[in-house]
């Protein structure tokens, strides 16, 4: 729920509550100050009587502040009879996408204008507005390249002049290039630490410009030179005809042997020194094998931890939908649930759960639920025997590791037991029981315990833990 909350989901959660009277009931707690102390919005069925207009207005805020709402039914009021309403249940107004204001329309293309090495780069809040078409339009008008928040991973997936994620996720070559643009726009993304490296890593004498429809976010996580209150989409519309009307464009950074440089640089083709040894598998080398064997048409889900960078550098997917990022709390522990809903919301497409094996270990009761629902899903878990984030931060400060590490786990023995398949990978060769199984129609859903090198340190980590 903190995790819902923080990432400003619209979710509606029912739950029942202990009728009014019942003060001394074993289950009576405070679910509303519960339920606002993780950043939720508490709402309840006060009668039978008022039971529609309640969860109406239940709905209804959760759809429009885009946030988790909490719908509490008190046992007494769930045993009543809610009259037949009257008139048809309220859909809540139509809110139209925030238009940006023409004069910021102005400054920002006057900018843009001048721009040598011009950026676009996007987050949620333009997958939310569904803004992929315009920015790319906008960007092959001025000649920008284009990045994406974490979560925003896959947005741009088609495109030739993608630099895929910003931040620490980066591949070496993504970096440099962010770091030379001159004008960068930011549409519907925050610019924290983790998209920008703490900061250091635009120029900083590059022109930024940050596009958003709730003004506190404009200026919150980085230096913002101009501020365009808009929808994503709206605002990149705005943009083009600007553009269109000006004599000046942008010189644009876009050639031939840039395409080729994008396309040589990504983290698939980055050199680097396998450090395999037969019982463990580099987790770049089985991420690397993964994403060579695994159908285009994916979902990747990934849970916290040390391992979530290799995925989300390795594993490609198909468009922003494809990545689900749960790391607005966080919490380690969350993977699998969310690889379940994603199985569940795109049965189309094969789910990857990306698991630690810490993570896995605080879920496998839900292996049972994979299996019993018979799901195209595919758990790979990275497993180092420890909580490899605090082994790789804390150790090298000489503290104690034992309460981190703890002996290897049988996850493919936990899977079997479940009613799933299971494979160990200790090497590439031992992929072949996954090609087997997609071959087999990818039926019943496998568990992979890959066991990695547990002293391979993932290149975002030292960035991520600046500041911590």
């Amino acid at each position: 729920l903190a995790e819902a909350a923080k990432s400003r989901t619209p979710l509606l959660l029912l739950t029942a509550d202990t009728a009014g009277a019942a003060v001394l009931s074993n289950f009576r707690i405070d679910q509303d100050q519960l339920v606002a102390s993780v950043g939720a919005v508490p709402e309840r069925l006060h009668s039978p009587e008022t039971a529609v207009a309640d969860a109406e207005r239940a709905y209804r805020r959760a759809q429009i502040e885009h946030r988790p709402i909490v719908l509490m039914m008190p046992l007494d009021v769930l045993a009543g009879d809610c009259p037949e309403p009257i008139t048809p249940p309220n859909e809540g107004p139509i809110l139209r996408p925030v238009r940006p204001a023409a004069a910021a329309l102005d400054e920002a293309a006057a900018a843009l204008a001048h721009a040598h090495r011009p950026l676009l780069i996007a987050g949620r809040g333009a997958v939310l507005a569904d803004a992929r078409e315009p920015l790319e339009r906008l960007a092959d008008h001025v000649g920008a390249l284009l990045a994406t928040s974490a979560v925003a991973n896959g947005f741009f997936a088609d495109s030739p002049w993608s630099l895929g994620i910003s931040g620490g996720f980066a591949s070496p070559m993504a970096a440099e290039l962010l770091a030379e643009a001159d004008v960068v726009l930011a549409f519907g993304v925050a610019l924290n630490m983790w998209t920008t490296r703490h900061g250091r890593l635009l120029h900083p004498q590059a022109t930024v410009v940050q596009v958003d429809h709730e003004a506190a976010a404009i200026g919150a996580h980085h230096r913002v030179d101009i501020g365009v209150l808009g929808d994503a989409a709206e605002t990149a519309e705005g943009l083009i005809v600007e553009m269109q009307q000006r004599d000046t464009l942008p010189s644009g950074w876009r050639s031939p042997e840039l395409a080729e440089r994008i396309r040589m640089g990504t983290w698939q083709s980055a050199p680097y020194e396998d450090a395999g040894d037969g019982a463990h598998i580099d987790p770049r080398t089985l991420s690397i094998a993964l994403d060579a064997v695994l159908p285009a048409e994916r979902t990747v889900a990934t849970d916290s931890g040390h391992f979530m960078g290799f995925p989300a550098m390795y594993l490609r997917v198909p468009d922003a939908h494809g990545f689900v990022f749960t790391q607005a709390f966080q919490s380690v522990g969350l993977g699998l649930a969310t690889a379940i809903g994603a199985a569940i919301a795109r049965p189309d497409r094969l789910t990857i759960a990306a698991l630690g094996d810490g993570g896995a270990l605080m879920a496998l009761s839900e292996l049972e639920t994979v299996a019993r629902l018979a799901l195209r899903l595919l758990i790979v878990v990275y497993n180092d025997a420890a909580y490899g984030a605090e082994v790789h931060h804390f150790g090298p400060h000489g503290a104690s590791l034992d309460l981190v590490r703890f002996p290897d786990v049988d996850f493919a023995a936990l899977g079997l037991a479940a009613g799933l398949e299971g494979t160990t990978v200790r090497q590439s060769s031992d992929l072949q029981e996954v090609e087997s199984w997609l071959a087999r129609g990818a039926k019943p859903p496998l568990i992979v315990d890959a066991k990695v090198v547990p002293t391979v340190v993932a290149e975002w980590l030292e960035e991520a833990f600046q500041g911590h």
